[in-house]
């Protein structure tokens, strides 16, 4: 229930304030259906809840609402016992009546563009925890008219038309035509947040044209996510990406078409942005697997020919892990034109294959390496054109000795040749893309603890001595860094026995027994998070931004 001022107060004050409403759906909830949702009436600060059960929810629905930087309007699924996320199916999901909006074959959730609610610019809106699902031919859904209706090939299982501030977090998301696609609406989408997702199986068997995400906006972070591998025969790419103030951190990318494909947009709010030119990847996992579609790790530059619209400037790829297991050559990079620059420093590039399969480059671009490492007797192109310069520091060897090379874990044993070998990061790109984490597999994030100098490539070596304190249970707070809400994984539900947050002086700051808590109050730094449950224990470093 919604509880207003009364008009005299709310006048004095001048103000029209109302008090945010929490959405219970599911068993035994106040409502039965997400349908019963007023999606039509949403105001800052709303929550609806998604809680779990055993069949999944055929739904679809628009959001077109206005929250603000301190009460976000938050769709978030209510896990199972068993740590289950709701699953929301496209296949047969029906819309409710009491909406109008248009391109329904476009999106299971869409973000955007409708009547009703009336239209707008949606702001602050987090979808969180949940599993999404089935939106692509020949699934058919009811739509808001009560007509049956077929997905397009290019429909996602998110789809944001339009929309400033947006959170996707923790979701799964395939068998859709696009996992995520996100368009620029002429620049009117920015900051987007994609993290801590696990999107895979999506793609249109035959076709390169719909990808794992597809995404278009001014100003956008993908980080402590899981990509790959697309649907069996799909074409498309792992991340496709059109925009201006891209970032790429701390994802795990295996097995598409290409893994990274950063091409031009067509929006000129974008391409005449000043952060269209400068795009950023680092400490990802990018894994190039035998037979998987084209050779090219990834592709910066353009693809539609026009190349006044290109995005030219420079891509700074750093303290990656790239992965080769192909039988045949792998090129780490395609530039489009002279004007695209690649600027690699403290990556590890490693191919199962020999040394003279793995090309750097593949273009007109510039390519400049500095201190990483990369397996003997590389070669700068198969056969293309582009430039190479060794900038210097550039170690070469046989392996780069990770602790289980084919169990997929590529964190280093004490003998690695990587260890204390980066450089560091230049003051160009501080504070904002700093190495401060590293992806846990799979989905979460941790706090990089550098020992002496950085090492080369996603992970950094931890000695026994240095890991004493921490416990070896897979215990994980995320998001860590993070502004408000943190929240404990892999525990066992209502198992929580205490979780205290110590400063690095020894200062007991925050205690709990939830398994969500909230750090909106705790001042900005580094802290040691002491975490008891039935059954296990942990001692986790947490970032506090």
């Amino acid at each position: 229930m919604r509880l207003f001022l009364s008009i005299p107060l709310c006048l004095l004050l001048s103000c029209n304030l109302l008090f945010a409403t929490d959405y219970h759906v599911g068993p035994g909830q106040p409502l039965a259906s997400i349908a019963a949702v007023p999606w039509d009436a949403l105001q800052a600060g709303d929550k609806i809840y998604i809680h779990w059960k055993s069949t999944p929810y055929y739904e679809k629905w628009v959001v077109n609402a206005q929250g603000t930087a301190q009460n976000r309007i938050e769709i978030i699924g209510v896990s199972g016992p068993s740590g289950q996320k709701p699953i929301i199916d496209g296949d047969g999901a029906v819309t409710p009546t009491y909406l109008n909006y248009w391109n329904e074959v476009r999106g299971l959730i869409k973000i955007g563009g409708s009547s009703v609610p009336a239209d707008g610019l949606p702001s602050y809106i987090t979808i969180e925890n949940l599993e999404l699902r089935s939106a692509r031919p020949a699934y058919n859904f009811t739509t808001d008219n009560g007509q049956t209706d077929t997905y397009s090939n290019n429909a996602a299982a998110v789809y944001i038309e339009k929309g400033e501030h947006i959170i996707i977090r923790d979701c799964i998301i395939h068998d859709a035509g696009n996992g995520i696609f996100i368009g620029a609406n002429g620049g009117q989408t920015k900051d987007i947040l994609i993290a801590n997702n696990y999107i895979y199986d999506n793609g249109i068997v035959g076709r390169i044209f719909e990808h794992n995400t597809y995404t278009e906006a001014l100003g956008i972070t993908y980080e402590y996510n899981r990509f790959g591998p697309l649907r069996s025969g799909a074409l498309g790419n792992n991340l496709k990406d059109r925009s201006a103030g891209l970032v790429v951190r701390y994802n795990w990318i295996e097995s598409g078409n290409r893994q990274l494909d950063l091409v031009e947009s067509g929006a000129s709010a974008l391409y005449n942005a000043p952060s269209y030119a400068t795009t950023y990847v680092y400490g990802n996992i990018l894994i190039e697997p035998d037979g998987a579609g084209n050779s090219q790790v990834l592709h910066y530059g353009g693809d539609n020919g026009t190349t006044s619209q290109y995005r030219k400037g420079n891509l700074y790829f750093y303290n990656n892990t790239v992965i080769s297991t192909r039988n045949s050559n792998t090129t780490l990079a395609r530039l489009s034109t002279v004007d695209e620059t690649m600027n690699a420093f403290n990556n590890v590039v490693y191919t199962s294959s020999s040394g003279s399969s793995m090309a750097m480059i593949n273009g007109d671009g510039t390519l400049n390496l500095q201190y990483n490492w990369i397996k003997s007797n590389w070669v700068d192109s198969h056969g293309a054109s582009g430039t190479v310069n060794d900038q210097g520091n550039n170690l070469n060897g046989s392996d780069p000795l990770f602790v289980n090379f084919a169990n997929q874990d590529f964190t280093l044993t004490d003998t690695s040749p990587l260890i204390d070998e980066g450089s560091a990061i230049p003051a160009i790109h501080l504070p904002d893309n700093d190495v401060l984490n590293e992806y846990v597999m799979h989905t979460n994030g941790s706090v990089k603890q550098i020992v002496n100098t950085l090492d080369i490539g996603a992970f950094e070596y931890q000695s026994a001595l240095s890991t004493d304190d921490f416990s070896e249970e897979n215990i994980v707070l995320y998001p860590n860094p993070s502004t408000s809400l943190v929240f404990l994984k892999n525990i066992e539900p209502n198992t929580v026995k205490s979780v205290s947050f110590y400063a690095v002086t020894g200062q007991l700051v925050l205690t709990s027994t939830d398994a969500a808590i909230d750090v909106t109050g705790m001042g900005s730094g580094i802290y040691y998070v002491k975490i008891k449950t039935l059954n296990a224990q942990a001692v986790i470093k947490f970032v506090k931004q």
